[in-house]
């Protein structure tokens, strides 16, 4: 019997004219890319899904095929972790594009900052914790589970932007863990005003073919995180 299709979150206007005025001031903004493909440099690419959706895919910044097209992971490390979600439901590699971006629709997909950085190098400190309210907002307010794959130590330490101390070391103490791309780690978001989420994070390595260490190892350890999460 097919599931029912949830209906898919959609970006609060408040919360996107925030991100455009904050993208207003970023220096590293890779404007080139945007021109080539066409697009608003100031429009955020996020990708959201459904509110009730099992799982969360946290990454680190879009890169050029994601601003040619739109939405996030569908570059060379997004396709890794979408063909894995495909695997995981139909135990085969997907027969083509479609079905690789259909296989993330149940998925709920969000990054540190929704804008592609010149050179894809990670954004600073400053400009995650300028981003970070808005983000986190998504993941409390808009978004009702409480699983998330991390993709990469950007993505992993985000969690303790804006956080206490002892959040903050929990997290570092984890990542400096031999099996942390196999265990989970729980930690509590906490917004401004005081708005509390606990959530279970499951590390990985990021995705990009620039790891070589991680990068060949990265679909069967999303594999086995997927199996471990019992994502359906």
């Amino acid at each position: 019997m097919t599931r029912p299709r949830e209906p898919i979150v959609s970006l609060p206007v408040a919360t996107e004219r925030a991100m455009r005025a904050a993208a207003g001031t970023l220096e590293r903004l890779d404007l080139d890319a945007y021109r080539a493909a066409g697009r608003d440099p100031l429009a955020p690419i996020v990708g959201l899904g459904p509110a009730g959706a099992r799982l969360a895919i946290f990454g680190r910044d879009p890169g050029r095929q994601e601003v040619e097209l739109g939405r996030p992971f569908v570059g060379s490390g997004g396709k890794k972790v979408r063909e894995a979600l495909y695997r995981h439901r139909h135990g085969d590699s997907p027969p083509d594009a479609e079905a690789r971006l259909s296989a993330g629709e149940e998925i709920f997909w969000i990054n540190t900052v929704p804008y592609k950085p010149i050179g894809n190098k990670a954004w600073s400190m400053a400009v995650k914790r300028r981003f970070q309210p808005l983000v986190a907002s998504l993941l409390v307010d808009a978004w009702q589970g409480e699983r998330v794959i991390t993709l990469g130590r950007e993505a992993f330490l985000w969690f303790g932007i804006g956080q206490s101390r002892e959040v903050r070391q929990a997290l570092e103490t984890f990542w400096q863990r031999e099996d942390r791309f196999s265990s989970t780690h729980e930690t509590l978001l906490t917004l401004a005003d005081g708005r509390q989420k606990r959530l279970t994070l499951a590390p990985l390595p990021h995705p990009s073919p620039l790891n070589q260490r991680w990068f060949q190892r990265f679909p069967s350890l999303m594999d086995e995180r997927l199996a471990a999460l019992d994502v359906d």
